[in-house]
């Protein structure tokens, strides 16, 4: 598996989210600009990455990004992924732009079956249709595409039948990614309330979304489910071998290596899960989650002597 890195090149956005990890981090921090984001791609690749994912923040409303990913392209990176909320790409004439620049795979986010759900998420009316739109001109040009689909509240029950309609648009890959709560979610009892599902309310539908896709032949999911919750399902947890080793360049900081600090400063475990079979291998749950809901949901996987 080849090594990644992640630009976050920006954090202001044309949707608002209001389960965003990114928090308010756009009121805080300059988008970087061009100059500054062809020395971090440079470095990126003198220290040996061969891919690389622009991300933010929504990359795509930045006027530079074609010229961006054209000077990756050049500095000889293999894999170019947007990672965007993919609205832009409704536009045809916008993706034939970044897919000759140099863009080779696309990873993009719906939250929900239905413009209602989904536009209720991303407070931007309009964003599904334009999502939706992307998808479809993406994999009709024989692109990469990969949908992102966090679990909230108000969209884990229409999963069945956004795995469908993610099926029929013809994407290489969706996942069901568990909202890793932000400072003002976990802050506010109301959004919790509103927001965050229980991690055992969303499986029966987590499951029946991941079939549709393991039936279709598509390439499935999940992230920031541990095993516990996963039984039978176990080879489609992301975080089992299926995330690149990368390094992330934040705002102000970068993390030389993501999937050690999610596990050592993003997510826990409980002392119970060292009586799991499943301990030495699963990263366990955003830490956030249990100092809220605690660890009662949490059975550990009882190994094969006991």
């Amino acid at each position: 598996m080849e090594k990644r890195v992640d630009v976050k090149a920006n954090f202001s956005c044309n949707n608002k989210c209001i389960f965003c990890v990114q928090g308010n981090k756009r009121y805080i921090y300059d988008d970087k600009d061009t100059e500054e984001m062809k020395e971090i791609l440079k470095e990126a690749k003198e220290n040996g990455h061969e891919a690389v994912v622009f991300t933010g923040g929504e990359i795509t409303i930045r006027e530079d990004l074609p010229k961006l990913v054209s000077y990756a392209k050049r500095l000889g990176f293999k894999k170019i992924q947007m990672q965007t909320n993919g609205r832009r790409f409704a536009y045809k004439n916008y993706c034939k732009t970044l897919i000759k620049s140099g863009a080779n795979e696309f990873g993009l986010a719906l939250h929900g079956a239905t413009a209602k759900i989904h536009d209720k998420l991303t407070r931007a009316e309009g964003s599904f249709k334009q999502t939706t739109a992307g998808i479809k001109n993406l994999t009709s040009m024989g692109q990469w595409v990969n949908v992102n689909c966090v679990i909230t509240k108000p969209g884990y029950k229409s999963f069945p039948e956004l795995a469908d309609l993610l099926i029929s648009l013809g994407v290489s890959q969706y996942q069901f990614a568990f909202i890793h709560i932000n400072r003002i979610i976990k802050d506010d009892p109301e959004l919790i309330e509103k927001v965050v599902p229980r991690k055992s309310d969303v499986m029966p539908y987590i499951k029946k979304g991941l079939e549709k896709g393991i039936d279709a032949g598509v390439r499935v999911m999940t992230e920031a489910i541990p095993f516990c919750f996963m039984k039978g399902y176990e080879e489609y947890i992301a975080e089992f071998g299926k995330i690149p080793d990368g390094t992330v360049y934040d705002a102000d900081f970068n993390i030389e290596n993501y999937a050690n600090y999610r596990k050592t400063k993003g997510k826990e475990k409980a002392e119970k899960c060292k009586n799991c079979k499943y301990f030495a291998v699963c990263e366990g749950p955003w830490k956030e989650y249990p100092e809220i809901f605690g660890w009662d949901e949490f059975k550990p996987v009882k190994k094969s002597s006991d």
